[in-house]
């Protein structure tokens, strides 16, 4: 007994680092987000409590950045799904002997800075770019490719698509061949066999992967300041705006309070999603 609380104590002791460190950067800025959201500044410099911002926050023009928000990063984890499976079923596969290459391929981007990866877009996109360019000299007209809705969703599957073939690759290469093979014997088609044993069995790589994708793409605001010109506000653009712009903490710190709420629904449903999907029935 007392050699289990020796190393009880110990575990503490080792734990008291991370405590301090979640307390300092984790719990005291959401507290301080809570109070801010839950606040109101009158002109004479005397704060209250009020729900305000947040029954401002579900106006109809914020409901509208909400939804743009949510619809673009729906569409983006979608095509990163149809993206990155494949890529990643291939990659996994016995009979790809190049998978170390093109999983290098995807990982170079993610060394290089965000924010320069995102600008490198412009350069391809603009109107004087590399895509235009190329149309102009075979004698087609320009495109508008830079400022739409299409270009933030271009912009958001390029920076986060690994993020969805990595989980993926990892579920798969890690799978029992010994599983496919038996399912081959007993009779199952390439078709069955992937529908019923392999995309099951993959699916909480999958759920990790729209985990990783959707979440920063719902919050994110470079891409859509960078590709869509400003034009196509964001909820990260929205509290980007508050809190460096128009210098509202109060407000800025409700949709913040929102947004984290959208990502815990989120997270848990996507965890609900995975629970129900383990242990696909094979045939």
């Amino acid at each position: 007994m007392a050699a289990l609380r020796s190393v009880g104590s110990q575990r503490t002791r080792m734990a008291v680092p991370y405590l301090i460190w979640a307390l300092i950067f984790i719990i005291v800025p959401i507290v301080l987000i809570l109070y801010y959201s839950l606040t109101v500044e009158n002109d004479s410099g005397v704060i209250a409590f009020s729900w305000s911002n947040y029954a401002r926050a579900f106006q109809p023009t914020y409901l509208l950045v909400m939804w743009r928000s949510v619809l673009l990063a729906l569409i983006s984890t979608v095509i990163c799904v149809l993206t990155g499976y494949p890529i990643a079923y291939i990659m996994a596969s016995k009979e790809y002997s190049s998978k170390g290459f093109l999983l290098f391929l995807f990982l170079v981007p993610m060394w290089m800075n965000f924010l320069l990866r995102t600008y490198s877009w412009i350069a391809i996109l603009e109107n004087n770019g590399i895509i235009n360019t190329f149309l102009k000299a075979i004698g087609l007209p320009a495109l508008k490719l830079l400022y739409v809705d299409q270009a933030v969703v271009l912009g958001m599957v390029y920076n986060f698509l690994p993020f969805m073939i990595l989980p993926i690759y990892t579920v798969l290469s890690k799978m029992d061949q010994n599983l496919i093979e038996a399912a081959q014997d007993l009779g199952a088609n390439n078709r069955n066999v992937f529908l019923k044993l392999i995309f099951p069995l993959s699916m909480p790589g999958v759920i990790s992967g729209v985990t990783m994708v959707f979440m920063p793409a719902v919050t994110t605001f470079i891409i859509s300041d960078l590709l869509g010109g400003g034009q196509y506000m964001l909820i990260g653009n929205l509290i980007e705006q508050q809190f460096l712009l128009v210098n509202d903490w109060h407000f800025g710190s409700a949709v913040s309070v929102i947004l984290m709420a959208m990502v815990i629904i989120s997270v848990g449903i996507f965890s609900m999603v995975d629970k129900d999907s383990e242990g696909g029935a094979l045939f």
